[in-house]
């Protein structure tokens, strides 16, 4: 008998002894925790904010799976966007006028072109273009390139500029006029002047500061490269350590030159950024960029992944700095745990958005996204009915392309009711990847229950089913599932409680975070009304 056969035998045992204990009702809305964090301020549905209201902000200030940040001062605005990887549409464009108070523009990207990696958003002559590491199909890497004339878009389809093997591109301008990509290497590039082909081949650029042997980091990986012309100099910022792995790995440095084509000095204050304690609030933090205040000061923009809780993924942080005598730059945040001032002369903007969706309108990218999908993959949506109805795929949540939703608090709530038509499976998910998730789901005749990235056929339970109203309340990594057939009057416990700290890069890979799922598999289609979503007090 294999071990997972052993171990399902043994809870088959346990389900029958206890089988008639499980079904609990509940009323509607069980009291969650009331013990608040003092930090953050409290925004739309609850959610956490970095703006406090008393002109200081928290970090995160975009909290969530915001990594490898990529930001554009244009004027009096800011727009940031992240690597997006298997969701699509994506590149979601976020919008800022103070640089602490972000909100969603909408996704530059439809077309499907694999997993993305770290991006470089840019304004050359009046156009934004936007810089694309993929992997289509699982092929080789190359970057692409896609351009709007508007922020807003319409944006084009994505050119490939043929630059094989390289991620991480970061845009300049040399002193010649020339336009460049730097990638990871860290190697250059040259474009030609619309940005939409190369113009020589990649070349060695800049050979990294090393850190001393006995740091304790993932590996030495420069990655990130992102270039300021400021003064005399160009600036080179750079990423190296490793991203993930050890917390103290991935770091931040810098080096300048007079010349885009080098030679390169190292800044004598490496690195500027790196978590030297798991003891810290911020861990793994690295890939940043510089950008200008609304009143001339100067901020470090980059990711990290919040202490305890790597299945947020990596999240956006924002650290000021300041200019030294001899030319340089230092960051000066200290403990990111702690209040900042915020930048001064900005204008608080609009904050985040609400998740809870009654489907009346399309939200496909800038909240709901299929997990890497068919190019054809939209032609299973439409809206009708009063919600959102998705034909069934796959068998299971592991091969049925999940709509999934990011999140940004600790601790959360989110319900949804599923309409099953015809022979349909339904259910909600936590969903990492196909190998990572955890979940319920919802037959015409039985409940079932996914942990492990696998079903647990020991905890069937018969029931008739033709709609179901189900709930997930996952407080700081523990996930309790609830369910209803009476439209959310009376609720049912689901027996098993799932604990899923663990489900994020450093075991499975991919970068990702761990996200609201719902999937549809079977030959039916599933139809979902209503989503709320609550962040709760405490660990929120």
């Amino acid at each position: 008998m294999t071990s997972s056969s052993r171990r399902n035998a043994f809870k088959t045992l346990l389900a029958g002894a206890g089988a008639a204990s499980l079904p609990i009702a509940l009323p509607a809305h069980a009291a969650a925790s009331k013990v608040a964090h003092p930090g953050w301020g409290r925004g739309i549905e609850g959610q956490r904010k970095a703006d406090r209201g008393d002109g200081t902000y928290v970090n995160p200030i975009i909290a969530g799976d915001h990594p490898d940040p990529t930001i554009l001062k244009d004027g009096k605005d800011y727009y940031m966007t992240f690597s997006s990887f298997f969701s699509y549409p994506g590149i979601v464009i976020w919008h800022s006028t103070d640089l602490v108070n972000w909100a969603p523009v909408g996704p530059a990207l439809k077309k499907p072109l694999g997993t993305i990696w770290a991006l470089d958003l840019c304004k050359h002559n009046g156009r934004y273009f936007i810089y694309i590491p993929a992997a289509p199909d699982g092929n080789a890497w190359s970057i692409y390139a896609i351009w709007a004339d508007r922020i807003e878009g319409p944006w084009s389809d994505p050119v490939d500029l043929k630059i094989s093997g390289c991620i991480d591109p970061g845009h300049v301008v040399g002193e010649d006029g020339k336009r460049y990509l730097f990638v990871n290497g860290i190697r250059r590039i040259r474009l030609t002047d619309d940005g939409l082909a190369t113009d020589g081949t990649v070349e060695q650029a800049y050979q990294p500061w090393r850190y001393p042997e006995d740091w304790v980091t993932e590996n030495f990986a420069p990655e990130g490269p992102k270039l300021l012309r400021h003064g005399e100099y160009f600036y080179l910022i750079t990423a190296v350590g490793g991203t993930a792995g050890p917390v103290t790995g991935h770091m931040v440095i810098a080096a300048r030159s007079t010349s885009i084509h080098g030679p390169w000095e190292h800044c004598p204050h490496n690195p500027l950024v790196r978590t030297t304690s798991a003891h810290e609030p911020w861990w793994s933090r690295g890939h940043a960029s510089l950008v200008e205040g609304p009143a001339g000061d100067w901020w470090m923009v980059y990711h990290g992944y919040e202490n305890g809780y790597r299945t947020l993924g990596r999240q956006t942080l924002l650290e000021p700095m300041e200019w030294t005598a001899d030319g340089w730059f230092r960051a000066k945040g200290g403990d990111l745990s702690k209040p900042i001032r915020k930048p001064r002369g900005g204008k608080a903007g609009p904050n985040g958005f609400a998740l809870s969706d009654d489907f009346s309108k399309d939200r496909f990218g800038v909240q709901w996204s299929f997990h890497d999908p068919a190019p054809d993959e939209m032609t299973r949506v439409r809206f009708a009915n009063g919600g959102l109805e998705i034909k069934g795929k796959g068998l299971m949540p592991a091969d049925s392309t999940p709509l999934t939703c990011g999140v940004g608090d600790r601790s959360y709530e989110a319900e949804i009711t599923l309409d099953l038509v015809g022979p349909a499976e339904g259910g909600l998910l936590l969903y990492y990847n196909p190998k990572a998730y955890v979940g319920v789901g919802f037959t015409p005749d039985t409940v079932k229950t996914y942990q492990y990235a696998e079903e647990q056929t020991w905890a069937r339970r018969p029931q008739a089913i033709s709609s179901v109203r189900v709930r997930i309340t996952n407080d700081a990594n523990v996930v309790t599932f609830r369910y209803s057939f009476d439209g959310g009057t009376t609720w049912i416990l689901h027996g098993t409680r799932m604990e899923v700290s663990g489900i994020h890069h450093n075991v499975f890979g991919g970068f990702l975070s761990l996200k609201v799922g719902v999937y549809a598999a079977g030959k039916g289609t599933v139809r979902l009304r209503d989503f709320r979503y609550r962040a709760v007090a405490g660990q929120a």
